[in-house]
């Protein structure tokens, strides 16, 4: 996934609201849209180096929206939004193994308690195959990535849904897309988020496949590289 136009460099000053920050672009203070409702945990600290895109539309209220962050030394992808569009870059080029031999596939197809599943994957003489993505930035310890950086009841649904999935005989799968490139593996955040790992547990012995993959990121482009130990 290519940065078209490419990215403006600028450095933060401060993340408020969830979603607003305040960047330093060439002097100049300018607020930006913050596409990730999360506790970006370890990312947000004032004086990173951050980059921008610029919205296409004239209407859109903020100008600027925050793509990536160095932190740690390395990128990283904070715009939670990209990671459907990467995984299905990927799933159209082959790049992921385990879900690769579906002829179609759907995104955002309702099902469970009102959700709506990320990707479903559609083949003949196979069960669908029903694959929620969850974005990961969080590495208190790298290589170690975590997942939630916050508490997420939404992400513990997900996880008893696909369960539900899986006990019904479809295939389901979590994916979690990592964000970075200084991670090798993902561990579930238990102290954060207990409820998420008891339901990640439970989801598991129930059989609903875990999958992690991470990214090479640069302020040209991200994509979807290898896969991580989970």
């Amino acid at each position: 996934m290519r940065f078209n136009p490419p990215l403006s460099a600028g450095r933060l000053k401060r993340r408020y609201q969830r979603f607003l920050a305040d960047v330093d672009i060439a002097g100049r203070i300018e607020t930006v849209h913050c596409p990730n409702p999360g506790s970006m945990l370890g990312l947000d600290e004032p004086g990173s180096p951050v980059w921008l895109s610029v919205g296409a539309s004239p209407d859109r209220k903020y100008r600027f929206g925050w793509e990536l962050v160095q932190a740690a030394g390395s990128l990283v992808g904070i715009n939670t939004g990209q990671a459907n569009g990467l995984v299905a870059e990927a799933l159209a080029r082959g790049r992921l193994k385990p879900l690769a031999g579906y002829e179609a596939v759907r995104r955002e197809v309702v099902y469970g308690e009102g959700s709506r599943i990320d990707f479903l994957l559609e083949a003949p003489n196979r069960p669908p195959c029903y694959v929620e993505v969850k974005s990961v930035t969080l590495a208190r310890h790298p290589p170690l990535a975590e997942f939630p950086d916050s508490v997420t009841a939404r992400g513990s649904r997900h996880l008893r849904e696909l369960a539900a999935v899986a006990g019904r005989g479809g295939r389901a799968v979590m994916l979690f897309l990592v964000q970075r490139a200084d991670c090798r593996q993902v561990e579930v955040a238990r102290d954060i988020d207990p409820a998420y790992g008891r339901a990640f547990d439970a989801a598991r012995r129930a059989g609903v496949e875990m999958l992690a993959y991470g990214c090479e990121l640069s302020p040209m482009a991200i994509e979807v590289a290898s896969p991580l130990q989970i």
